[in-house]
């Protein structure tokens, strides 16, 4: 198992940015596909975003394509999540993930094939 744990999150207005941080440690960090997932009051937990092991593909739920980037640091055992251009809409609690197995595609957007979850961390974006 990796331990994860989120930070950046907070209330902002829309238009403006937060940058999550998801520190690892336990198994070796770089060889997993590393995924951010939103859950909205009452809904399914739904992908956001993932990074391949290496961090050369991205991949991204439409809804966020253009205004979120996803990037890792290796050696900081570190994913990240730039949100620009936030709505009201984004507002949920953000978890990062990491995969279940070694270099994942970075294309699968099921929460069953991550098996590590940080605690989640609170975006409330105001109108």
């Amino acid at each position: 198992q990796v331990q994860l744990v989120e930070s950046g999150g907070g209330l902002v207005q829309a238009g403006g940015s937060l940058r999550l941080s998801c520190v690892a440690s336990g198994r070796t960090f770089s060889v997993y596909t590393m995924g951010w997932f939103r859950q909205f009051p009452g809904k399914e937990r739904e992908f956001v975003a993932a990074i391949s092991w290496s961090g050369g593909s991205t991949y991204y739920a439409d809804s966020v394509k253009g205004r979120f980037t996803i990037s890792r640091d290796n050696a900081k055992n570190t994913v990240y999540l730039q949100m620009n251009s936030l709505k009201p809409e984004d507002t949920a609690v953000y978890y990062c993930a990491a995969s279940k197995y070694a270099r994942l595609a970075v294309t699968t957007t099921r929460t069953s094939d991550y098996g590590s979850w940080g605690q989640g961390t609170q975006v409330t974006v105001s109108s």
